[in-house]
């Protein structure tokens, strides 16, 4: 398994050390844009260098962040997101409740950051996407009737085409490279009323 390819599952201490929204947003830009400083990230979230320089150092201190080597000065770090997949725990019954809370902020947040990106895309005008991409972006939600099993399998699938992508594409410049959000979620629903399959595709 590669650096791009790696899972960490987080531990307890990593994990309460990202369960604050601001650090999971700032996580998460690491990873969208790419390296930043304190200054950057302040801009970004609407926050003082200072503040956004105390979550960095705490994010730092549990390996889930690092300098970029080579890059910035005393005064001004460059910080980036180790390559890899992150795994945050889910719901165990071993769990200390303080470790529960910890992962359910951090995925919650997470996800309420996809959600508001995917949104943001959804909402822009024509004219704000370049020539060229207005055809490439498209979501697709279909709902099936699967064994535990199949399901497993379908994930295993899923998961050999994204790690291809990244094994590919990661870390590609150019002038007409620009960064894509790749997503892709399969999961059981509460109730399977009926057995008829269901699709729907949106492009824009």
């Amino acid at each position: 398994m590669t650096n791009e390819t790696q899972v960490r599952t987080l531990d307890a201490g990593a994990l309460k050390a990202l369960a604050h929204p601001l650090r999971v947003r700032i996580f998460d830009l690491l990873a969208s844009r790419g390296p930043q400083t304190a200054s950057s990230l302040a801009a970004l979230v609407g926050e003082t260098s200072g503040s956004t320089s105390y979550h960095l150092r705490a994010l730092a201190a549990h390996d889930l962040i690092r300098e970029v080597e080579g890059r910035g000065t005393a005064r001004e770090r460059w910080w980036e997101r180790p390559k890899g997949r992150i795994d945050v725990p889910g719901p165990d019954e071993q769990m200390s409740p303080a470790n529960r809370a910890a992962a359910q902020i951090v995925t919650s947040e997470f996800f309420r950051l996809r959600h508001e990106t995917l949104m943001q895309y959804l909402n822009r005008s024509e004219s704000e996407v370049p020539e060229g991409w207005r055809d490439v972006g498209v979501t697709i939600t279909t709902h099936l009737d699967m064994t535990a099993e199949q399901a497993m399998s379908l994930r295993a699938e899923l998961e050999a085409v994204v790690e291809k992508a990244i094994a590919r594409y990661r870390g590609q410049e150019g002038p007409d490279v620009r960064r894509v959000s790749l997503r892709a979620e399969i999961f059981d629903l509460p109730t399977p009323d009926g057995a008829a399959t269901t699709e729907t595709k949106e492009a824009s």
